[in-house]
């Protein structure tokens, strides 16, 4: 029988199995000319904010590397209950977006780790960062890498989202 985490190594062809294998397709790029685009998040309640900066980081580049943030991780950062959805079912809604190349789940804090080894030509983030305060900028910067801060103007949360739902009536909610 199919288990949960093989359906996810098949999502689109597009979720890499390990960091390794990562590297290796980014040195593939490399080598074929090609820019390849990285960013990171939790992507728990995909939403158009979500959307909006996957759009924009792919748009700076030939390739779209996502890095999605484990289930362990988010509870770690964020605290039960989160996430809402699985590890696997997060990678599955990133994957099917045509602008995303390639998903990795990671558990680490940063993704300073990742960036490091993979040395992606533009590490892109959501316009909640800025270069000044992007917790992995001296990395990018090591390995000659650019910034781009993408997605304009945050104007949707997933926290915010849950606080709606959850200030329904309980006859409102579905």
């Amino acid at each position: 029988m199919e288990t949960r985490e093989d359906m996810a190594q098949v999502i689109n062809g597009k979720r890499v199995p390990s960091l390794e294998a990562l590297v290796a397709l980014a040195e593939r790029y490399r080598a074929q000319g090609l820019v390849t685009v990285f960013t990171n998040g939790c992507f728990d309640l995909l939403h158009a904010g979500h959307v909006r900066c996957l759009i924009e980081a792919r748009s700076c580049g030939d390739r779209l590397i996502v890095a999605i943030n484990s289930d362990q991780s988010i509870r770690t950062m964020k605290g039960p209950p989160l996430p809402i959805f699985h590890q696997d079912d997060r990678v599955q809604i990133v994957s099917a977006l045509e602008c995303v190349d390639h998903v990795l789940v990671f558990d680490d804090p940063t993704v300073d780790r990742l960036l490091a080894a993979v040395r992606p030509d533009v590490h892109a983030k959501g316009s909640d960062y800025s270069e000044a305060n992007l917790p992995e900028r001296e990395t990018v910067r090591a390995y000659g890498g650019r910034i781009a801060i993408v997605g304009g103007p945050k104007t949707h949360s997933t926290r915010d989202f849950i606080r709606t739902i959850r200030s329904l009536p309980e006859n409102q909610r579905l």
